[in-house]
């Protein structure tokens, strides 16, 4: 008994507790901009894909820069010839070691070799076209993280708006729930004084739980929206957002917007097909010969670390891979068809854009156009209300004509929203497709 006492208490507080946590905050769409500019998992994704492809493009020095190397060699050995290379390195050949029996049968004997080499590219035509395929990507992933911003500051707008939406959705159910509660209270009394029939308080009565579950849903779409502004911010807490201000009509002048191809995602594109047609140039240029220099400084003795005997070493070599079996004239024409698919694709891409400019453009014409027919069938639905309202209280309209007036004002307010967000949806939009 102790112990599912004890457990009991432990689930009543763990109850509590998780009820307490999902706490509920005032926000504006300033301070969640801030956050979804600081902690946005998107945002850090597109940086290191601009510090990757930047790391690439660093790594494409090494056709301007000497490759450096130092090693230690030690070895034992009693192989003739490497007998007698060892001693000539160590600079301790005497007349004796020209013996043929010395000569053919070698003592063992000790080399250890420090060795200091450079490399340096010349000439490596290919290596500067890779370079540049190489920036291009790069400026590429930096146009695109700017875009990726762009587009998480416009669904920070969306969002906003919905739970902006969602919250009128609830104040306006709320509304519709203290009428149909005082509603019912007529009825009630009107059936108890014989007016009505136990029909009509049912129907009443069906009218408040459909409004009851209605608000209901509007909430839940209230913790939704909530829900997706925490995914946004990154914010695992998951509160309950009140927005700072409410939906309203915003009317920012963007009609006579046009679209270009400055905006950040068109460039980027632009940018990545430069980049594969220098990668296809650099797999045409690897048709031509490379001029590489060399050099090295060589330290050699019998003794681990000493350094009796030295030389150097340096030259030049022209290098021309002549024919590999047919893999680079492969190559070249998969790198061609790669460049040819982008300017497709980049093509492609423009016109898009274009199209959605365009629908986007007769979306915010169409949802300017309704919101006035819907600002006005609000006002009417309203007048009705109340003209409907007053009639039933002097016992001259029948109750379902009441409750249709009242869910069709209800109806009406919540339609009236809706093209609010429905404008402001396109306005943001349209402002998105046309921002460099």
């Amino acid at each position: 008994m102790k112990q599912n006492l004890i457990a009991i208490i432990i689930i009543q507080l763990l109850t509590v507790f998780q009820i307490n946590a999902q706490e509920i905050q005032a926000i504006s769409k300033t301070d969640v901009l801030n956050k979804v500019s600081e902690n946005n998992i998107d945002i850090k994704l597109s940086e290191q894909a601009f510090n990757e492809a930047r790391a690439d493009f660093r790594q494409t020095n090494a056709i301007f820069l000497p490759s450096i190397t130092a090693s230690h060699t030690a070895m034992a050995t009693t192989n003739p010839l490497m007998a007698f290379g060892s001693k000539l390195n160590q600079e301790i050949l005497t007349q004796s070691d020209f013996n043929p029996a010395q000569l053919n049968d070698p003592s063992q004997i000790e080399n250890y070799a420090t060795k200091l080499e450079i490399k340096q590219p010349l000439i490596n035509i290919d290596g500067f076209y890779q370079r540049k395929a190489a920036k291009s990507k790069m400026e590429a992933m930096s146009l695109q993280k700017n875009r990726t911003t762009q587009y998480l500051k416009f669904e920070v707008e969306k969002a906003y708006m919905q739970l902006q939406l969602a919250y009128k959705g609830v104040e306006v159910l709320e509304k519709a729930l203290e009428a149909a509660t005082a509603n019912k209270s007529l009825a009630d009394n009107s059936f108890k004084q014989g007016y009505l029939q136990r029909a009509d308080v049912l129907n009443v009565e069906v009218r408040v739980t459909e409004v009851k579950n209605q608000l209901q849903t509007a909430k839940s779409n209230v913790d939704n929206a909530s829900n997706y502004l925490s995914f946004l911010m990154n914010d695992d807490s998951y509160r309950i957002y009140i927005p700072a201000d409410t939906l309203s009509i915003e009317s920012v002048a963007i009609m006579d917007k046009t679209f270009s191809e400055n905006r950040s995602d068109i460039k980027a594109m632009a940018l990545v097909s430069e980049a594969y047609k220098a990668n296809y140039q650099s797999d045409k240029m690897a048709f031509l010969p490379r001029l590489n220099a060399f050099g090295s400084y060589e330290l050699y003795d019998d003794q681990i670390f000493q350094a009796d005997a030295s030389g150097y070493l340096f030259g030049a070599q022209l290098s021309w891979d002549i024919f590999q079996g047919s893999k680079r004239i492969a190559k070249s024409q998969k790198s061609r068809a790669e460049f040819e698919k982008s300017r497709l694709e980049y093509t492609q891409y423009v016109s898009q854009s274009n199209l959605e400019l365009y629908r986007a453009k007769r979306t915010l014409t169409d949802a300017q156009n309704k919101l006035d027919l819907t600002g006005l069938a609000l006002k009417q639905s309203q007048e009705s209300l109340r003209i409907f309202t007053d009639r039933f209280k002097e016992g001259l309209e029948k109750t379902s004509d009441l409750l249709m007036a009242e869910a069709k004002y209800a109806q009406k307010q919540l339609e009236y929203y809706q093209t609010i967000f429905e404008h402001n949806y396109a306005q943001a939009y349209l402002k998105f497709l046309t921002e460099e």
